[in-house]
C-alpha cells in the first residue's frame, strides 16, 4: 500500500483511462477522487473499487474554471489536502481536418484538453508549494509530439500545448519539490474511439492498449521516491509506428 495516507484527484475519471487509474490508486492505498461532467457515470466507475476507503465523486467540467474552484474548495473541505493530481479528462471530434473544423470545435478542444489541465494546475498548486511536495500527471498523447493526421489538426494542437505545459511547468516547480509528468500514449481502446471519423474495427481495437496500460505507468509514476522525476513517458501498441 504504497500510497497509504495520499490522496489523488483524477479528472475524466468515469471512464477509459481516468478510470482506470483511479482503480490502481485506490488498490494502493490512496483517498481517490474521481470528477468529470457526468455524475452517473462517476457513480458507476467508483462503484467497481470495492475497497476501503471508497471511491468518492464530484461534478466538474474542466474547461469552466469556476467549476473548477468549486471541485477543490469541495475537497479542501471534505477530504482534504491533494497530494496527487492525474488530469486524465479528454475529447476529440469527429471532422478532425482544418478544412471541416469549425472555429467553436477548435475553441471546445483546446478549453479542455489544454485549459483544462490548466485550470487544475493552478488551482492545486498552491497548496502542493505551500507542501513543498505534490505530484501532477497530465495524460496527453503521442498526438502531442507529433501532429499525426490520425489525432487531427485541434486534437494535436491542444495535447501540443498540454505536453508543453508540463514541461515548462516542471522546469519551474521543481526546485519546490512538485513534479509534473507528461504520459504520451498512442492508441489505447477507450470510448474516445467511438469519435474516430471512421471507428476502428474489433481486431484493430484488439492490438491497441488497454486503460489498465496506461494506469499501470500511472501508478509507477505515483510510487517513485520523490527524488526521482518522470519529466515524460511515451507508451504506444507494439504494432503502432512512432516516426
Amino acid at each position: 500500500m504504497q500510497l497509504s495516507g495520499k490522496t489523488a484527484l483524477v479528472t475524466g475519471g468515469g471512464s477509459g483511462i481516468g478510470a482506470a487509474v483511479a482503480q490502481v490508486l485506490a488498490a494502493e492505498g490512496a483517498r481517490v477522487v474521481i470528477a468529470g461532467r457526468h455524475v452517473e457515470k462517476l457513480k458507476q466507475a467508483a462503484a467497481q473499487f470495492t475497497g476501503q476507503p471508497p471511491i468518492e465523486v464530484h461534478e466538474v467540467d474542466v474547461a469552466d474554471r469556476a467549476s473548477v474552484i468549486r471541485l477543490f474548495a469541495w475537497i479542501a473541505e471534505k477530504v482534504g489536502p491533494v497530494h496527487i493530481l492525474v488530469n486524465a479528462a479528454g475529447t476529440n471530434i469527429k471532422n478532425r481536418t482544418l478544412l471541416e473544423m469549425q472555429p467553436d470545435q477548435w475553441d471546445q478542444l483546446l478549453a479542455i484538453n489544454a485549459t483544462g489541465a490548466y485550470n487544475c494546475m493552478h488551482a492545486v498548486l498552491p497548496q502542493m508549494r505551500a507542501r513543498r511536495d505534490g505530484l501532477i500527471i497530465n495524460i496527453s498523447s503521442t498526438s502531442g509530439k507529433r501532429a499525426w493526421k490520425l489525432g487531427g489538426v485541434g486534437y494535436s494542437a491542444s495535447k501540443f500545448a498540454m505536453t508543453a505545459l508540463s514541461t515548462a511547468a516542471a522546469n519551474e516547480e521543481g526546485a519546490r519539490g512538485i513534479r509534473i509528468t507528461a504520459i504520451c500514449p498512442g492508441e489505447v481502446d477507450t470510448p474516445l474511439m467511438e469519435n474516430r471519423p471512421t471507428p476502428p474495427t474489433p481486431e484493430h481495437r484488439a492490438r491497441m492498449l488497454q486503460p489498465e496500460d496506461i494506469a499501470a505507468a500511472v501508478l509507477l509514476v505515483a510510487t517513485l521516491p520523490p527524488r526521482a522525476h518522470v519529466a515524460e513517458m511515451i507508451i504506444k501498441p507494439t504494432s503502432q509506428e512512432y516516426v
